[in-house]
């Protein structure tokens, strides 16, 4: 279990070591480049190669897409009247509890532990994830409800040309399948590597309370994943996605709109800094779990 445990955990750990080290030596990296980059082009191709390959039919996605936005509400729930029990304000600090980093870490984790499979799920809680992050995540953050964000989202694009294929069993060209597969492979090392750079470069304003809301997201993220996959009755692999990208630290993309939106970017920096060390310090009892 331990060699098992350390072949999970191990690409990972190194890969984002490596975007902090290299942050540290003050090497050039352009996150925001990068960043899109992956988001934009690299996301979309891993999505379509990851669908069509693995034969993850659509009862199965559209039951993690459930299982997801189940979650997201969850995560709503139990946020807004902790912050409310605290006087914390909802734009600076409601996206980071809602949305988990389902995407830097949560989709390499679903691969290492449960391999091509679980990275279909995975992608497929992430699509969730991603899209409402980018629609009622900004809008949190901003203030402002901008319902024309979610048709900018590649990712849309890229799930509904994946289930054509699925659903009318059409195989997918050699040349598609070879080219999204390159484009596709490029995705999970960039932003463990974007991870790494991020960490080593966000700094942290007030220590106490992205501590407090660190913990609290983790514990309830497991806790509301774990309700989920028992309501939805998962059992294996679909299981264990659930639950570990329920848990999944706070996302980086709430960072950068709280720092767009100037809502006290240093405090967001915090959550994600010290709730990815704590994730990191807590992986290995969460991967026993799960697998």
């Amino acid at each position: 279990m331990f060699a098992q445990l350390i072949a999970i955990m191990a690409p990972v750990l190194v890969s984002v070591g490596i975007g902090y080290i290299w942050a540290r030596r003050k090497h050039a990296w352009d996150t925001e480049f990068v960043t899109r980059l992956t988001y934009y082009v690299g996301t979309p191709f891993l999505v379509f190669s990851t669908m069509t390959k693995t034969g993850l039919d659509g009862l199965a996605f559209s039951e993690m897409a459930g299982a997801a936005l189940l979650a997201l509400a969850g995560f709503i729930v139990a946020s807004v009247p902790m912050l409310w029990l605290f006087r914390l304000p909802l734009r600076t600090y409601l996206p980071g509890l809602i949305f988990p980093n389902s995407g830097n870490t949560g989709l390499p984790l679903c691969l290492f532990a449960f391999g091509e499979p679980g990275l279909a799920l995975g992608i497929a809680y992430f699509t969730v994830t991603s899209i409402s992050n980018f629609t009622l995540g900004q809008w949190i953050s901003s203030g402002q409800l901008s319902p024309a964000e979610l048709f900018k989202t590649p990712l849309i694009y890229a799930v509904a040309i994946a289930l054509v294929f699925m659903v009318s069993n059409t195989i997918v060209p050699p040349w598609l399948a070879n080219t999204s597969a390159l484009i596709g492979s490029l995705t999970i090392p960039l932003i463990l590597i974007t991870l790494g750079v991020s960490l080593a470069s966000l700094k942290i304003t007030s220590l106490k309370r992205a501590t407090l809301l660190s913990v609290f997201r983790l514990i309830m993220g497991l806790a509301v994943g774990m309700a989920v996959a028992t309501f939805f009755d998962l059992e294996g692999t679909a299981r264990g996605v659930v639950i570990l990208d329920s848990a999944m630290p706070v996302a980086v993309f709430n960072y950068l709109f709280a720092q767009r939106y100037d809502n006290s970017p240093g405090d967001v920096a915090g959550m994600v800094v010290v709730s990815t060390a704590l994730s990191f310090a807590t992986l290995p009892a969460l991967l026993l779990l799960v697998i």
